[in-house]
């Protein structure tokens, strides 16, 4: 850019005479008024002739002399020079350019900015800054020129278009030039006018000014003039400039060659370190790109190299950034629009969204990148392009929504084209982030929508696709109901005749399919077939989803033939798949679940029939199928399956020996396949398991152990306590498999591994609930910046946990994602620690040697029902005790007494020869039972004979030899040990609530009667706490429960037999539950006696998880609890209530201490102790849980 001076120009030597010369400045104002009225239009309708191609720069003593342009009306003209020549001598006119309007660049390029040029003379001009384009093509400048009146009488002013705003190439392009005199500047006063230009594609440029003479004296801030540089690059950047203008004006191609020769030859002056090279690579860029849209250039490659180069040259931050990158996007766009080559819009795209940001609202710039030739376009063409599962693809549809921000028209598209995305690549990888997310943003687009949109329905089936797969994948119930949901709705909007009915159609039949093999019920699957009956006959032969919709249907026959037997829809479902794949090309990219498909029907009929030539095409077809994927795609597992399924059904029919070891194979991939969901996974480890056993197949106990590894994991992903156990109930028959792996491992002598196998299946709700509140003091010794973000995650995945149990499903879903990534964090961090010296097993199932500490105070055993007369017993136990509550308290319990016996021959005296004759244990030493499966509902302490000997004698009974107690797992024994090592001082806290309230239970009498006693019997040296009535709310409690470490509680107990996390407590205001007790953490806690019905009961769906109220609180700290199996009468209650307290305080007359290890102990001696008052079921309903 020429060097700009400061410079006053000074008056000329010579001096013209008039009579007017002395005349005031006002009067002289007057009359050039007067003067000029005749030759000057209004301005605002003012029009100018057309623009010199080429102008004379005139010389200031040339236009100021009268001879030299006869054609200038002398009215108006003369007297002007007479006076400026005289009067005006030595002054100067400040001109300020205000602003322009209808500033329309001939060539129609995007200008970096416009600006304005007087030119002065020859030598010099004064310019005013470069200022952005506005949206409605005006500029506002606010620069102010002053000029000397020495000069010529006629200025010309020029606005043109710089591509530049950093250091400018050449002059731009010329927008509109206009030769005016200082009348007619001046003539206005001190007001404002405008000056109109020639039209530029029907509209003419105008610009507003404001001149006023001042003074010499006032000229303190004298025009900035540049010095005019005459250079080659110059030159040939305006020529080309010029003639590109022509080019577009003309579309002659002749002035296009012209251009890009004065471009080129301006670039080969600018070698790679050259100031101006940006400008130069851009300016041909932009020429050749014209004339390839005009198709008069054929080379775009040369064109988008150009503009990438320009654009490296001008990185971010820099001025002319944002122009370089709408270049580029214009290049790659127009590129796509001539290839239609995804990769060239996608970058489009991605250049966008680097440039919109840097577009300041309101700038021409701005107004032509958001417009419909620019992202709009960009977006629609994105919109258009398949749906893509790649990094690649998932990257452009993020970018298309950063295109499309909220309240943007296409926002709801663009989200739901990223749904569509994610659901795809999940399909073809597994990730359930991205399942998660398409849900997400899926529900967003629904949510934009009103009932009336015309994309509500392919938004709303969309996202019940989404649902659908991640019901499949995690076997969340209520995404299957909210699936069907959306599908019904989106049936609604698709009436009979719609041209996508079918759609809805089928994907509403496959729910309800998917429905029925759930829950069963034959009204779904009547109606599904229906639906996919009419999705078939709505795309008939020719229709490009012709070959889908038969592939539906027939997977609809095959599962009803499967669970109903239908044989008319097992050879209905063959043909409708045959007819599906032979429509299906090759490369289609479902063709493999046809593949698959086919096998089952073939194998089905192949159980039926024997035919070798169905289970040969059965196995061909799996392992084709498994020839078109990829090794990690979801759908290899269904591959593996069904092939598993083809060779064990050869194997029963033909006792091939190779089929069986081929079938476990495909069993172990299946079920180990990493991109399945555990749901599926699980189902195949289970049916490996049990085939295993059934051909005393060697691999029996390893599928055993992947079962319950995959349980574990499976569970670890719900994000709350209830829906870990809704996780651990959908499996058919797994309830029983930690005793059956145990078993299994018996049969091949192991019993250590046994043991760690029952223990690692049994009470896993507790364990992965307790690793939160594992301690942390080791941890911190050795690694306190582990510890320390370790406490942090347990913290953050507490917090989850309740979040996640929002009844709001978006929010619940966002919590489940957020619980997610913090698992894998805590993952991270676990791993981390294991790898430290002495925390090798940190967080692992405990080993055979740590599980032998529960031990240590007296044997431990575990029991399990080994045939079908034995689990019976739990309900015949539950009638017998209904039974017996209706008795007088005289009357025998015959019934009870009869199983009890039962119990007794069947089950415990085995273990009692064991305890007493090969462990030798001492009389009333303490035992430990650990009953599964349906032992936990069984009173195994009560096990009597009811025997008299000979002598009279009676035979004694389980309680008469040995201290019973009960632990749900051998682990939370062993953790309730370590914690008491952490003892603080005694207090005890009785809750009683005798009146809950109406509808909340009958009121239990003897309550108030109950505390009053337990009062009297705790030492009056303990810190003591009485809370009843109206205090015993549930705040109160929790509260209690909290501060004191001894606790009594009576009242209503209720066991919730369908949600046992729900059992609880009654209190005045409301339920106590399992949940707010399982949320306590109290470690300085140490006894509680539940003195109310139902405490210690557990769950019917999960019995070896042992979720019952007392297992509650000894995992939030209670280390020795007794409750209730059944129904208590609260008025025979006290009798063992009182019994108990006198034995368990009898020390601290002596001087003892509160010791909650005793209590055992006092209950046994309790129950003796009444026998005479109590009823029988009212004495052992009672048991003793804990150290």
């Amino acid at each position: 850019m020429a060097e700009r001076s400061k410079i006053h120009m000074s008056p000329p030597t010579w001096r013209a005479t008039s009579l007017v010369q002395a005349l005031p400045l006002t009067l002289l104002t007057l009359a050039l008024s007067a003067v000029m009225l005749a030759s000057i239009v209004p301005n605002s309708h003012r029009q100018y002739g057309n623009t010199r191609a080429a102008r004379p720069e005139p010389s200031i003593f040339s236009s100021l002399s009268p001879e030299l342009h006869p054609q200038s009306p002398p009215s108006s003209i003369l007297p002007h020079r007479t006076i400026m020549s005289s009067s005006l001598e030595g002054q100067s006119i400040r001109l300020e350019v205000i602003s322009g309007k209808h500033l329309q660049v001939p060539s129609e390029r995007v200008p970096a900015g416009l600006y304005v040029s007087i030119n002065v003379d020859s030598r010099r001009r004064w310019k005013s800054a470069v200022k952005v384009l506005s949206s409605d093509k005006s500029v506002a400048w606010g620069d102010t020129a002053t000029l000397s009146l020495d000069a010529s009488s006629k200025l010309s002013l020029d606005i043109r278009a710089s591509f530049e705003l950093d250091r400018m190439l050449g002059n731009g392009e010329l927008i509109g030039e206009l030769e005016v005199t200082w009348d007619e500047l001046l003539d206005h006063g001190d007001e404002p006018f405008n000056l109109s230009f020639p039209p530029v594609r029907g509209n003419c440029p105008s610009l507003t000014l404001k001149a006023a003479v001042v003074h010499s004296c006032d000229n303190q801030d004298s025009a900035l003039l540049d010095s005019i540089v005459d250079c080659e690059i110059g030159r040939d950047t305006d020529a080309g400039h010029a003639q590109f203008a022509q080019y577009v004006t003309s579309k002659t191609v002749s002035h296009l060659n012209d251009a890009v020769e004065h471009f080129q030859s301006v670039l080969d002056q600018c070698p790679v370190d050259h100031p101006d090279r940006a400008a130069a690579l851009t300016n041909l860029a932009w020429a050749r790109l014209e004339g390839y849209i005009r198709k008069d250039f054929q080379d775009i490659d040369s064109v988008t190299s150009l503009f990438r180069e320009a654009l490296a040259l001008r990185p971010q931050g820099h001025p002319d950034h944002p122009l370089s990158l709408y270049y580029l996007t214009e290049a790659l766009t127009w590129r796509y629009i001539r290839e239609r080559t995804a990769v060239h819009i996608h970058e489009s795209a991605q250049l966008y969204c680097k440039l919109l940001p840097l577009c300041p609202e309101g700038t021409y710039l701005r107004g032509i990148a958001a417009g419909k030739n620019g992202v709009d376009y960009v977006i629609r063409a994105c919109n258009n392009l398949p749906t893509d599962a790649s990094d690649e693809g998932i990257h452009l549809r993020r970018i298309v929504l950063q295109l499309c921000p909220p309240g943007h028209q296409n926002h709801p598209d663009a989200l739901n084209k990223l749904s569509s995305a994610l659901q795809l690549r999940f399909r073809q990888c597994g990730s359930i982030d991205d399942i998660d997310e398409s849900i997400l943003v899926g529900r967003e687009a629904v949510s934009l929508c009103h009932e009336e949109h015309t994309s509500r329905a392919t938004y709303l089936n969309n996202l019940g696709l989404s649902l659908r797969l991640r019901f499949d994948h995690q076997g969340r119930s209520h995404d299957l109901d909210e699936a069907l949901c959306v599908y019904e709705e989106a049936l609604c909007m698709r009436p009979v005749g719609h041209e996508t009915r079918y759609l809805s159609l089928g994907t509403l039949g496959g729910a309800l399919r998917v429905r029925f093999t759930q829950r069963g019920d034959v009204d779904d699957i009547s109606k599904a077939i229906s639906l996919c009956r009419e999705a078939l006959m709505s795309s008939p032969p020719g229709h490009p989803d012709h070959d889908t919709m038969l592939n539906n249907l027939a997977v609809t026959l095959k599962i009803r033939y499967n669970k109903l037997d239908v044989s008319e829809d097992l050879d209905e479902a063959i043909n409708l798949y045959r007819e599906s794949l032979r429509l299906t090309r090759l490369d289609h990219p479902e063709r493999h679940r046809t593949l698959y498909n086919l096998s089952s029907v073939l194998r089905s009929r192949f159980t039926k029939t024997q035919k070798n030539e169905d289970i040969e095409e059965a196995i061909r077809l799996c392992q084709e199928s498994l020839e078109a994927l990829p090794s990690l795609h979801p759908d290899r597992h269904f591959s593996y399956m069904w092939l598993q399924e083809a060779y064990l059904s050869r194997y029963r029919v033909q006792r091939k020996s190779t089929d069986l070891p081929l079938a476990v194979e495909n069993f172990r991939l299946a079920s180990q396949h990493p991109t399945e969901g555990f749901p599926e996974r699980i189902k195949e480890a289970i049916k490996w398991a049990r085939q295993a056993e059934v051909y005393q197949h060697e691999s029996a106990l390893e599928a055993y152990q992947i079962c319950l590894e995959l349980f574990d994991n499976h569970v670890m992903t719900r994000s709350s306590i209830i829906s870990r156990r809704e996780a651990a109930t959908t499996f058919h028959g797994a309830q029983s498999l930690p005793v059956d792996a145990a078993s299994c491992a018996i049969r091949r002598d192991n019993l250590r591994q046994a043991v760690e196998l029952v223990e690692q299946g049994r009470g896993q709700q507790w364990s992965l609930a307790s690793r939160l509140r594992t301690p942390l003091e080791d941890l911190e010794s050795t690694s306190p910046e582990l510890a320390r973000k370790l406490s942090e995650l347990r913290k953050g995945l507490s917090d989850a946990q309740g979040s996640a149990a929002s009844t709001d499903r978006a929010a619940a879903d966002r919590a489940a994602t957020r619980y997610r990534r913090l698992t894998r964090q805590w993952d991270a961090a676990v791993a981390q620690i294991r790898n430290l010296r002495a925390f090798s097993r940190f967080l692992l199932p405990l080993l055979y040697e740590d599980l032998q500490a529960a031990a240590r105070h007296g044997p431990v055993i575990i029991s399990s029902p080994v045939n079908i007369h034995l689990n019976n017993l739990k309900d015949r136990f539950a009638r017998a005790i209904r039974h017996a509550s209706m008795m007088g308290p005289k009357v025998p319990r015959n019934d009870l007494i009869v199983l009890l016996r039962e119990v007794w021959y069947e089950i415990m005296l085995p273990i009692v020869n064991v305890l007493q004759h090969v462990l030798k244990l001492k009389f009333l030493s303490r035992i430990w039972l650990c009953p599964t499966a349906a032992f936990t509902s069984i009173p195994l302490h009560a096990a009597h004979p009811f025997q008299t000997n000979a002598d009279r004698s009676k035979e004694p009974c389980l309680e008469d030899l040995f201290i019973c107690s009960y632990t749900p797992t051998l682990s939370a024994l062993v953790r309730s040990r370590q914690m008491m090592k952490k003892r603080v001082t005694p207090s005890f806290a009785t809750i009683g609530q005798g009146q809950p309230g109406a509808g909340k239970g009958k009121a239990l009498l003897a309550v108030d009667s109950e505390v009053e006693l337990v009062r009297k019997l705790v030492p009056e040296t303990v810190n003591r706490t009485n809370i009843s009535g109206d205090a015993a709310t549930r705040a109160g409690a929790l509260e209690a429960l909290e501060d004191n470490t001894w606790v009594h509680l009576a009242c209503h107990g209720k066991q919730d037999p369908t949600q046992p996390y729900d059992s609880h407590f009654v209190m005045r205001d409301g339920p106590l539950t399992l949940l707010d007790i399982m949320e306590k953490d109290i470690p300085h806690a140490e006894f509680a006696f539940l003195s109310a019905c139902h405490t210690a009961v557990g769950d019917k769906e999960t019995p070896d998880e042992v979720i019952h109220l007392a297992a509650g609180l000894q995992f939030s700290g209670f280390k020795s609890v007794v409750g209730t199996l059944w129904e208590v009468d609260d008025a025979v209650a006290k009798h063992v209530v009182e019994a108990f307290y006198k034995n368990m305080f009898k020390d601290l007359e002596d001087g003892g201490g509160m010791d909650c290890t005793k209590a055992a102990w006092a209950l046994n001696r309790a129950t003796h102790a009444v026998k005479t008052k109590v009823p029988l079921e009212q004495r052992m309903v009672f048991v003793h849980i804990g150290v």
